[in-house]
């Protein structure tokens, strides 16, 4: 599947903003004002970043909790995880304008690499130093940790090369799915190594639910921003919309809720914490389900980004009531019990 996130070009603007040569070096101001436009259209900084790090910091608050550890993180720690996962997202959305650039060409010409305001080229540039700040991340927290990171790195690897059978996962959405989410569980498992793997002590029982829960909730997010509304639909477009019709796809991203409500509240079992996020989860599946019958009513873009917008809005109190709620609960009331 592709990346089929709303993304559009405000009218009346060029469709090639690219410099070309020593005038891309000699115009810092143009520099800076390319990259500016393709991180809103490709890549929100700032939306990305508020997500990625309740997913990161509930990671590593989720780790320290199965160790019995009350006292909040050490910033470096938190600054690993989260530079790591934030710069891994950014190389999956990389990866993503490699692998569509010729169907972005035909179908999505007004998409940002393909008007050129941004090449492969520098695109790629990009993903290596991403790569190197990860490392360098790594290095600094444990050496050895290196290890976990380039297992995270050899997947994207193959993803990039969609696994070499490109052409049959084109033809076949759900193993194109489950193949894909994989890589988020992977990242999630590098922030949780952030905090045990340094202490030594070895991957903490009941994490297996956490990062269950984060596959899923990656589906969650993946089938959310490919909804649509029937006169939304492009041509050369695969929303699972589309391909399954809205209320198989509706119906099939509730079942991704619940699943990851079920695993993401046996991993609050884990750290005695189950009725906080069993009562936050259950509250937005309500919301959710209403969402979705007022959709299948009167299908609308307006419906179609509502149900985008919840799936980003459960991530992050998926992973703030899992990992950081507790953690900041135990780190306040401990004291007091002492």
């Amino acid at each position: 599947m592709k990346d089929e996130s709303n993304t559009s070009v405000p009218s009346g603007q060029e469709p090639n903003l690219q410099p070309s040569g020593s005038s891309f070096i000699l115009q810092p101001s143009a520099f800076a004002h390319r990259w500016w436009m393709y991180q809103g259209e490709r890549f929100p900084v700032v939306a990305h970043g508020v997500l990625i790090l309740a997913f990161s910091s509930s990671a590593v608050c989720f780790s320290s909790l199965l160790r019995e550890r009350t006292e909040l993180p050490h910033l470096l720690v938190v600054t690993v995880a989260f530079g790591t996962a934030f710069l891994f997202f950014l190389q999956l959305r990389i990866a993503d304008e490699f692998k569509d650039f010729e169907e972005d060409s035909r179908y999505r010409p007004y998409r940002a690499v393909p008007r050129g305001l941004v090449s492969l080229r520098e695109l790629g540039v990009l993903g290596v130093i991403a790569a190197a700040i990860q490392l360098l991340l790594g290095l600094a927290l444990d050496p050895s940790i290196v290890l976990l990171l380039a297992v995270a790195w050899i997947y994207l690897a193959l993803m990039s090369k969609e696994f070499f059978v490109g052409e049959w996962l084109k033809l076949h959405p759900v193993p194109y799915l489950i193949s894909h989410m994989v890589i988020i569980p992977l990242v999630d498992f590098y922030a949780t190594a952030c905090d045990w793997w340094p202490a030594g002590q070895g991957m903490p029982h009941g994490l297996g639910w956490f990062v269950a829960a984060s596959y899923s909730n990656g589906i969650v997010i993946e089938i959310g921003r490919k909804i649509r509304a029937p006169a939304d639909e492009e041509l050369g477009v695969n929303t699972y919309s589309a391909i399954w019709g809205p209320l198989p796809a509706v119906l099939v991203w509730l079942g991704a809720l619940l699943t990851t409500g079920i695993c993401a509240t046996l991993a609050a079992a884990q750290i005695d914490f189950v009725v906080p996020v069993a009562t936050v989860l259950a509250t937005m599946l309500l919301t959710a389900g209403v969402l979705v019958c007022r959709f299948l009513a009167a299908p609308t873009k307006r419906g179609s980004k509502l149900i985008e917008t919840l799936a980003g809005v459960w991530t992050i109190l998926l992973y703030l009531s899992v990992g950081a709620a507790p953690l900041l609960w135990r780190w306040w009331t401990t004291p007091l019990a002492a």
